[in-house]
């Protein structure tokens, strides 16, 4: 096992969702590539850059698809399959959807250890069956470094679907998981932590946004989205673009993995986490007396992060008792949103 660990882990530069090209990056490759909608069931898409494609398939019934891949984040290859299987799964439950089907995705060096793989795909089936997916097949091809995920299917009505264009002045937003995987991630490869001082990262990764979504059904929340690779602000960003809006978060409010400000300290501060702080650019305020390891801490790049949900404010007591009872005990409220200002996103203290 132990050589198995050491090979799965070092095959990549970046893992997990830090190994996504940067948001600007993308934008700026895919505008070419927008059209005009010309077909009405045709419910959302790329152009708003929510979490899945929606596509209404009868007055009561839409399907909803997405895919997500990356490098091993962690040595393990069956922790990394129930990462990567959870991570995908993910862009369904932040719609409002229930999961039902999927493929699986694989790169894998055709030299290396079958046993790998097979442990990889039995984290991803086990987290799957968790969740209520059927895994119905998959592509496999040989490369030079690890890579999986999942491309998922699910189902709504699509009168109910929740979007990440749809937030209004006045809503309450809450954050259902801690954030700062990225930075313990990154200081756990370098050696400057252990992989058991992060096991409170790893039940969070590995942790399905189910019982997030639906709590979020039951109070028909409208405007959600989960936190991944352009961290709490990259997402928190295009939320605002696509409603129009502008969106307060206090730092002093997010939730934290035990060691996320201590590596943060130690300069521990992945890569993305500028690019995600290059994409927002001069669209955000962030006032002056705030720490910098929690102005990095809001661009931390997430794999498998939370649901960042805005919510009615004469919901957010219900829904904050329900999400603790559901064992989502570290749920907060992390901010609110305005009418559009003169930016699209502040950070306060």
């Amino acid at each position: 096992m132990s050589e198995e660990k050491i090979e799965l882990l070092t095959c990549a530069l970046e893992g997990g969702c830090s190994a996504k090209i940067p948001p600007d990056l993308l934008e700026k490759t895919l505008s070419p590539l927008l059209q005009t909608k010309i077909d009405s069931n045709l419910l959302s898409d790329v152009d708003i850059g929510d979490d899945a494609g929606v596509y209404k398939i009868s007055d009561d019934s839409a399907i909803i698809f997405t895919v997500d891949f990356f490098p091993p984040i962690v040595a393990d290859p069956y922790l990394f399959g129930q990462i990567a299987a959870c991570n995908s799964i993910s862009d369904i439950y932040a719609m409002g959807a229930e999961p039902k089907l999927a493929l699986n995705i694989n790169m894998f060096p055709k030299d290396d250890s079958l046993n790998i793989l097979a442990n990889i795909l039995r984290g991803g089936q086990d987290k799957a069956t968790e969740a209520g997916v059927l895994v119905v097949g998959g592509h496999t091809i040989a490369d030079t470094t690890v890579k999986y995920g999942m491309s998922v299917i699910g189902f709504a009505n699509p009168n109910k679907i929740t979007k990440n264009s749809t937030a209004k002045d006045g809503d309450i937003i809450i954050l259902t998981k801690p954030i700062g995987t990225g930075a313990c991630l990154a200081a756990m490869r370098q050696g400057i932590i252990s992989e058991s001082s992060i096991n409170d990262v790893y039940n969070s990764m590995i942790t399905l946004n189910k019982k997030a979504s639906y709590i979020m059904n039951k109070y028909n929340v409208s405007c959600a989205t989960d936190v991944t690779g352009f961290g709490l602000l990259g997402h928190a960003y295009k939320m605002a673009i696509s409603s129009d809006v502008s969106i307060e978060i206090n730092v002093e409010s997010l939730p934290m993995f035990e060691k996320t400000y201590e590596v943060l300290d130690m300069g521990c501060i992945p890569g993305a986490s500028f690019t995600n702080m290059r994409y927002v650019g001069s669209n955000i305020k962030i006032d002056s007396n705030i720490d910098y390891n929690l102005q990095m801490l809001s661009f931390d790049p997430q794999t498998s992060g939370g649901i960042f949900m805005c919510i009615k404010k004469e919901d957010t007591e219900n829904i904050l008792a329900d999400l603790w009872r559901e064992g989502i005990d570290c749920a907060s409220i992390i901010g609110r949103v305005y009418s559009k200002q003169e930016h699209y996103l502040y950070l306060r203290k």
